[in-house]
């Protein structure tokens, strides 16, 4: 490089710097727009990571966060020597697996709603199946007693009125992954189905023209067309799904659990609400939710990596 001359790269990078100022300058309504969302993310995501040093510490509120003393991985082993936590773990696992075998049901649902020709009727279904979403969970807990209570619930009195025993879907822990999943399934199926939906509106109508004359049934229509073009949709959800592969929802998992289910409705969400709130056991506590949030984390780079690898399509 000659003496004196400036880096060639140095202008390219005021340039560019110029470019970006100008770009957010001409469009800064739309900053201002997202700048709530960012604002809320900041202090509800990212401003709380700050706390996550008190699961390596023995916190004491008088203290505050850095004045309790350093403890370490002991709150994780206490955790992993926990007599109960392989039963945690496993009801965990049971419950997120069972979950997770219920993804394709909101992509059926939305190649469904795909087929129909009666856009009233479309409507009226899609109104129908969101609707759920939008209940609150107490009162979607308080319909799944009304129906499957064991003294006086709609189902067990269907099923004494047919000659059958009463069975306890709520009392009994045989029941209570069975009964939290599919109620889920009616709850989120139709929400879930919405961005399919929107995939599917992606397809080209000239590549259904183009098959139906080339003698392609609706079947055949699905499977070689729109499901090709939904698919980078659908392995995009399925590598966030796995992201919350442990992450069972707390309040109905809560609101459902009693005495005589606790075997199997006792998971990391609700442990960790007992010995944080209940015990102000908050180090333990926080070890137990990082030690959760870690796994998941684990599973979400893994699945990533692998979706990449086989169809180039990742969130990163």
């Amino acid at each position: 490089m000659m003496k004196g001359v400036a880096p060639m790269h140095a202008p390219i990078r005021l340039k560019s710097s110029r470019g970006t100022l100008k770009r957010i300058a001409q469009s800064w309504q739309l900053y201002v727009l997202i700048l709530p969302a960012i604002v809320y993310i900041f202090l509800f995501n990212y401003e709380p990571m700050y706390g996550v040093q008190i699961a390596f510490r023995d916190f004491r509120i008088n203290r505050g966060i850095t004045g309790s003393p350093w403890a370490g991985l002991k709150h994780f082993a206490r955790f992993v020597q926990y007599p109960d936590f392989w039963n945690i773990m496993r009801n965990t696992a049971v419950i997120s697996l069972y979950s997770f075998a219920t993804f394709p049901i909101s992509i059926l649902f939305a190649l469904f709603l795909n087929e129909l020709t009666s856009e009233r009727y479309k409507k009226t279904v899609q109104m129908i199946t969101y609707m759920p979403h939008f209940i609150s969970m107490v009162v979607i807990c308080e319909m799944i007693d009304i129906f499957f209570g064991r003294s006086d619930g709609f189902v067990n009195n269907i099923l004494e009125l047919l000659g059958h025993e009463r069975v306890a879907f709520l009392e009994s822990g045989r029941y209570f992954a069975s009964v939290y999943v599919w109620s889920d399934v009616w709850q989120e199926m139709g929400w879930g189905a919405i961005i399919y939906i929107a995939a599917l509106a992606n397809v080209s109508p000239e590549l259904i023209e183009a098959a139906r004359i080339d003698g392609a049934n609706r079947v055949q229509i699905i499977w070689h067309v729109n499901i090709p073009t939904i698919l980078p949709t659908v392995i995009i959800m399925l590598i966030l799904r796995c992201g919350g592969i442990l992450a069972v929802g707390f309040e109905k998992t809560y609101l459902l659990q009693n005495p005589l289910n606790l075997d199997t409705s006792q998971v990391i969400a609700t442990y960790t609400y007992k010995i944080g709130l209940l015990n102000a056991e908050y180090s333990y506590s926080a070890a137990v939710g990082l030690f959760n949030t870690i796994i998941n984390v684990g599973f979400l780079l893994a699945v990533n990596a692998i979706a990449k690898r086989v169809s180039e399509v990742s969130i990163w």
